[in-house]
């Protein structure tokens, strides 16, 4: 069942300012010892399928961006579990993982971030980002733009409202997220532009460190990267987005990129409490008035 403990959050006020200041936001302990216990043994028995090859939605190494091929799980490695919300997922885990991402407090967090209603939001994607089995980094990039594009351009796509939330749970400790806080309001700087995609001391970057329970609100546009050690601990971090209704043709594709179009038609929601049931059917549909995501290219490449 659903946790009955809420931590103080802070105002939308105060996370709105935080994140036009730095691009990201951290709030912590939002969730309790006991959550996280319950979302972290799911999320290790969903970590041990897709490392065995035995859940074909993963994120391999060495590839940063979809699509990806499950092909290469047992030979590659994983870095990433999609879908969590998937029908196919096994139902006890299903159920924790549904209870984690239509909690109170993460509705609450995103609709006072995106200063909307829950009427207003659609459901988006939820994956875990895990430690894989050799060390692997993502390049500098900013998800919804390639490197290729001019100044201007950056300058005019950064301008447009925020429509959608992305956040990180951690479940272990993780400092595996990098960013350039402020990032997410200018174009690139020169240096930025012409620094290796792999740069490890870029100018004013920060690894943003969270404690299990940690919530970590971010800016899909800010400059970030991730550095994943294979050699340290465990790395279980649920990574999802929640958009807000009459988002734009790019913000679709950003999340049916992922293939999401071709399951949440078939998603249920039985095991919720009747309330939380109805908002996750109402955020369900829509989504699925996205479309169905056939066709609608990716946003980035390897």
């Amino acid at each position: 069942m659903i946790s009955t403990y809420t931590v103080p959050l802070p105002s939308g006020q105060d996370l709105r300012a935080a994140l036009a200041q730095d691009g990201y936001v951290r709030i912590p302990k939002a969730f309790s010892h006991e959550d996280v216990t319950r979302f972290k043994t799911a999320a290790e028995r969903a970590a041990t399928r897709a490392r065995a090859g035995e859940w074909q939605y993963v994120r391999t190494v060495p590839k940063q961006f979809p699509p990806w091929s499950a092909d290469d799980a047992t030979k590659e490695g994983v870095w990433g579990v999609q879908h969590l919300l998937h029908p196919a997922m096994p139902t006890e885990d299903r159920q924790v993982f549904m209870e984690s991402y239509f909690h109170d407090t993460m509705i609450t967090a995103v609709t006072r971030l995106l200063q909307c209603t829950r009427d207003d939001l659609v459901m988006e994607l939820y994956n875990m980002l895990v430690r894989p089995p050799k060390d692997f980094a993502l390049r500098w990039h900013r998800d919804d733009m390639g490197p290729d594009v001019s100044p201007e351009q950056e300058l005019e796509r950064l301008q447009e409202p925020m429509a959608h939330a992305q956040f990180n749970l951690a479940l272990f400790p993780d400092s595996s997220l990098i960013v350039i806080p402020g990032s997410h309001r200018r174009a690139r700087t020169e240096v930025e532009r012409v620094a290796d995609p792999y740069e490890d001391d870029m100018p004013d970057q920060i690894h943003v460190r969270m404690e299990p329970g940690d919530i970590v609100f971010y800016q899909n546009n800010i400059l970030h990267r991730g550095v994943y050690d294979s050699k340290g601990s465990e790395r279980l971090t649920l990574h999802g987005t929640m958009g807000v209704k009459g988002s734009d043709p790019a913000r679709a594709r950003n999340i049916l990129q992922h293939g999401i179009g071709d399951w949440a038609a078939g998603c249920h929601f039985d095991g919720l409490e009747v309330e939380r049931a109805t908002l996750a059917r109402d955020m369900q549909a829509r989504l699925i008035e996205m479309g169905g995501g056939k066709d609608v290219g990716y946003s980035q490449a390897d």
